[in-house]
């Protein structure tokens, strides 16, 4: 891990200060340098994803774990965001480098997870594929993929909304983002609440319907409705928190029954899945959006009227998707399982076949 860091810091310095000039040149150096920088990443976030998840812990202390990394996360999106423009994107890159070292010297000083009992242990040789032989996993990732596409159309399609849609002015987007996923941290302690009192999945359920019943209303935005946009993305971000707090908890819980693969394996593709969802998003939406008659900057009425739809109801279509997927395989095989159990599903719905 601590090459992963090192590799990771030299290569975001050597896409963000290249030293080369030509145009030729420069498209071969960023092309290396995040070749290095992507693997880097992901090996850096499987490893902190898998440590995380072998804590331990009930439902509230595993979704405790998931808030206080996913909140860190957006505290340094909104950061990456913001230095570059108050001190200049070398403040940036010398912030990021000292935070990694600094990151990497508190896990050193973290709780070590204990060797897992022989009761829990995997059933067989840790495998690249050995997570989808796991019941539980396959669900669970059925239901995070879909609900995932349906988060990032939007993501695709903002600046395309904002610019376009709402012709609003210049420089609006970072503004909007923050408010996004600062509304998103200060939601956590409110989902973490709501996870120890009702459960995690239950949770994810109500955050997909209120997300649906908040971003619904973007289809109805037209020119000029900056205003109310904003609202959207405060509240559509006090939806998000769900979205982050609770597929991580139910992965760790997922890890925890007997005969699961290893964390590292099932990060691996859970990680996969995030950028997958991204690709799958915008493969989805730019040319539905291109069929259905829309050019970034254009302003044919039939046009914005299909970027409204893809923009707001086509997620919430997929959102919708995802939880009926969410109820039909975790809570309905959970809420049979109490039935019959008088408890706590024993072994859990989430357990291998």
């Amino acid at each position: 891990c601590a090459a992963a860091g090192a590799v990771l810091a030299l290569a975001l310095w050597a896409v963000f200060m290249p030293g080369v000039h030509s145009p030729g040149a420069l498209l071969v150096w960023a092309a290396a340098g995040l070749a290095l920088a992507y693997p880097a990443y992901s090996l850096l976030s499987i490893a902190h994803q898998a440590w995380g998840a072998r804590l331990g812990g009930d439902d509230a202390q595993r979704g405790r774990v998931v808030a206080w990394r996913e909140g860190a996360g957006l505290l340094g999106v909104v950061l990456a965001s913001v230095l570059p423009t108050l001190l200049g994107v070398p403040a940036m890159l010398a912030a990021f480098s000292g935070l990694l070292l600094l990151g990497w010297l508190a896990w050193h000083r973290a709780p070590v997870p204990a060797p897992l009992p022989a009761a829990i242990a995997p059933a067989a040789p840790a495998g690249l594929w050995q997570p989808w032989r796991q019941l539980a996993f396959r669900r669970l990732m059925g239901v995070f993929v879909l609900n995932g596409i349906a988060s990032a159309v939007p993501a695709t399609l903002l600046l395309f909304f904002v610019q376009d849609r709402l012709q609003a002015a210049p420089g609006q987007e970072p503004v909007l983002l923050g408010l996004y996923f600062l509304s998103a941290a200060a939601a956590m302690p409110l989902w973490l609440r709501a996870v120890a009192r009702w459960g995690l999945a239950p949770c994810w359920l109500a955050g997909m319907l209120l997300a649906v019943a908040v971003f619904a209303w973007a289809a109805t935005l037209g020119a000029g409705q900056v205003g109310a946009f904003r609202w959207i993305c405060a509240f559509s971000g006090l939806t998000l928190g769900a979205d982050l707090v609770v597929p991580g908890a139910l992965l760790a819980g997922v890890l925890a029954q007997p005969g699961a693969a290893s964390a590292g394996a099932s990060f691996g593709w859970w990680n996969f899945a995030n950028k997958l969802n991204l690709a799958l998003a915008a493969g989805l939406s730019l040319p539905l959006l291109a069929a259905l008659g829309y050019t970034p900057g254009g302003t044919d009425a039939a046009g914005l009227q299909a970027l409204s739809l893809g923009y707001a109801a086509l997620p919430c279509v997929l959102k919708l998707g995802a939880a009926a997927a969410l109820y039909g395989l975790i809570l309905r095989p959970d809420a049979k399982g109490r039935a019959r159990h008088g408890a706590r599903l024993q072994p859990s719905p989430l357990d291998t076949p």
